[in-house]
Formats: C-alpha cells, structure tokens, sequence
C-alpha cells in the first residue's frame, strides 16, 4: 500500500513539475518530459507490469490534461514503460549510462510517436523541421533533467524495497 501511495505522488509531483516549473523554464517552448523519465525509470527498475501501469496512469494525466482524444498518451506511455521493463535483467543501480540510454531512447519513441499519430497523419511532411526543433531539443533536454531527477527516483524505489523487505 505505501508503495502505490509514494507512487501515485511521485506521478503527481513529475506531472506537477512538467507543467508548472519547467515550463516557466522552459527553452525555445522545449520542455523536459518528466513523466517519461519516471515511466522509464520505473519500467526497468521494477519490470514491465509495473513499468506500464506507471506509463498508463502518467499518459491518462496527459490525456485528461492536454490530450484530444483520451487514451493516445496513455497506450504511447504504457508501450514505452513495457519496452523498458524488458531491461530489468540487466539494470544495474550503480550504472548511469542504462538508463541515459533508454531514457533518451523513450523520448525519441515518444516523439517519433506523437509526429506520426499528431501531425503525418493531418498532412504535415515536415519530418525534417520536426526533428530539429522540436525532437532533438526535447532528448537533450530531458536527457539533462534525467541526471537530476533519475536520483530521486532512484533512492525512493531503493527505499520503498528496502522498508518492503523489512515488512
């Protein structure tokens, strides 16, 4: 129970920030995806079941939030919290460059996602301008928040198991 609850605020608390504090910061109108660092993070951290329940919820607050249609975000999340729970044989706390790696992967696939389902299908074929100003900058820029954030997120799910295994 008390990992679901720390959860469930973590979610809130990334949403919070993606669509408060760092919009106010935000560079060009780029701003880092926190709820795919956390998606991620949590994917290969806790496995693929656990990886795209966080996905979904994260998507459904981008839907609720933000989205059209209800339901776009959160199968975009929960496939990337799927494909990062099939790394969980291979996660390591003490290694940063993994989850670098297929943070900065998740984004791509999200953006890649979200030009193909948002703009190529209404007709827009600039792939090129979208990749430049919009994809690259957002993996840089959540590739940078991944070196801040990617701690906390990893001390409490070290704290969350280690008071699991003393219960």
């Amino acid at each position: 129970m008390r990992r679901y609850l720390i959860v469930a605020i973590m979610i809130w608390a990334g949403f919070l920030l993606q669509s408060t504090v760092f919009r106010a910061i935000s560079i060009a109108g780029i701003v880092p995806n926190v709820l795919i660092i956390l998606t991620s993070s949590f994917g290969f951290m806790r496995g693929r079941k656990e990886g795209m329940v966080i996905g979904f919820f994260c998507g459904l607050l981008m839907d609720i939030f933000f989205g059209d249609i209800i339901g776009f975000y959160a199968l975009i999340f929960l496939f990337i919290g799927y494909i990062n729970g099939l790394f969980k044989a291979i996660f390591y706390p003490e290694d940063i460059k993994l989850p670098m790696i297929l943070i900065s992967a998740s984004e791509l696939m999200y953006c890649i996602f979200c030009y193909v389902f948002l703009f190529l299908l209404r007709g827009r074929m600039n792939f090129p301008y979208y990749l430049v100003h919009i994809i690259l900058p957002e993996i840089v820029y959540t590739t940078v928040a991944t070196l801040v954030i990617y701690r906390g997120i990893l001390y409490a799910n070290e704290w969350l198991e280690e008071y699991e295994k003393r219960s």
